[in-house]
């Protein structure tokens, strides 16, 4: 028997994937352009057992998911770019209480309102910095309907392998655009679940002591231990603590973590890299028309270019990035905002002059005909 093939939207396949993974709690609150994720989430989730409440702001929807995460719960919300921005504070909340949760932003035009219903890929820098001190974070992207499935599932089993909120950032394109996708059959992905404590009642048990693997059991708050849940800095029992040595092997801890472990993070895919000399460096919807210029060029120029398609934007993949563009003459970033994944591509490469950007920042989505015309400047040469 062959596989289920579905042809639905974008923002559809994330709650196939969510549900796919295990999630049983969803809060969130519409806005253009992820309002289906909600609308389709009020359907799917509660006739599998699930929770579907649609709070009244985004600042409630995270804080509605913490909580249930907290109690042993798969949890996600979706929002895009201004209710993404509201998210911030608990963003960094979750962060410090390294509690499991999914995010997902399908990006739109900004800043403020912008264009609610054009493509962007402007909330890249804030998904890394958009919360308040030091910290890590996971954000992952993707193309096309078939990597988002996995990608999605990929994030629940990344949030708690290692108990933190992990991104997906998504954009206006690949959330309301449709096309076919394989349904994977139950087990067929594997499923990371939550690492339990196997303290008992009555022993001491400490929230925030790592195993040596750097993993952290929970036990589910309101059940056989009693502990403390704080955005303070804090002690490995929860408790506030502004000891220096305290409060710097948290910190170090945090960002430890993610980063210590970016191998077993990083997703990508690469496209005729073997011989490339131009290199075009890209992701989710604009990585589309970025292929179509690869593929169109080898086949009727012979030219030696390539893509590398990243789908984990954070932690940076900056030895992926150096080793796929070693050989590379000219290397270009197709985005959709002015440049926010260009620096750190720069800050990859050697010499980071060799680095060009080809973008959009209007709302229209990136063409290859754009790409095209980078491409002709910066090698000086015509079609």
């Amino acid at each position: 028997m062959g596989k289920k093939i579905k042809f639905i939207q974008g923002n559809e396949v994330v709650v196939e994937a969510a549900l796919y993974a295990g999630l049983d709690f969803y809060a969130g609150y519409p806005i253009t352009p992820s309002t289906e994720i909600a609308e389709h989430m009020s359907v799917r989730l509660p006739k599998i057992g699930g929770k579907f409440i649609q709070m009244e702001d985004e600042l409630a929807s995270l804080c509605a998911i913490i909580g249930a995460s907290l109690t042993g719960h798969k949890v996600m919300t979706a929002t895009s770019g201004p209710g993404f921005s509201l998210m911030q504070e608990s963003l960094g909340y979750a962060i410090m209480a390294e509690i499991p949760c999914v995010i997902v932003n399908v990006q739109r035009g900004g800043p403020s309102t912008g264009l609610p219903t054009s493509v962007a890929q402007g909330d890249v820098g804030q998904a890394l910095w958009g919360t308040h001190g030091d910290h890590a974070i996971v954000a992952m992207t993707a193309s096309n309907h078939q990597d988002m499935f996995s990608v999605t599932v990929d994030a629940f089993n990344i949030a708690e392998t290692y108990r933190t909120p992990v991104i997906l950032l998504f954009d206006e394109v690949v959330g309301h655009m449709r096309e076919r996708i394989f349904m994977p059959e139950p087990g067929e992905i594997p499923l990371m679940e939550r690492l339990r404590t196997s303290i008992k009642e009555g022993i001491d048990y400490h929230p925030y002591l790592p195993r040596e693997d750097g993993r952290l059991p929970m036990s589910d708050f309101g059940g056989v231990h009693r502990y403390n849940v704080t955005g303070l800095a804090h002690d490995m029992w929860g408790f506030p603590s502004n000891n220096p040595k305290v409060v710097h092997g948290l910190l170090r801890h945090l960002i430890d973590k993610i980063n210590n472990n970016a191998n077993q993070l990083l997703r990508y895919k690469e496209y005729y890299l073997e011989d490339a000399r131009t290199v075009l460096i890209s992701y989710g919807a604009s990585a589309r028309s970025a292929l179509h210029v690869v593929e169109s060029r080898r086949r009727r120029r012979g030219e030696r270019i390539g893509l590398l398609e990243l789908q984990t934007l954070w932690p940076f993949p900056f030895s992926i990035v150096r080793q796929k563009c070693a050989n590379a003459k000219y290397v270009v970033v197709v985005e959709m905002n002015m440049g926010q994944l260009l620096q750190p591509v720069r800050m990859a490469i050697d010499p980071p002059e060799k680095v060009y950007l080809a973008n959009r920042i209007d709302g229209v989505f990136i063409t290859p005909t754009d790409i095209r015309s980078v491409l002709r400047l910066i090698q000086g040469k015509g079609m």
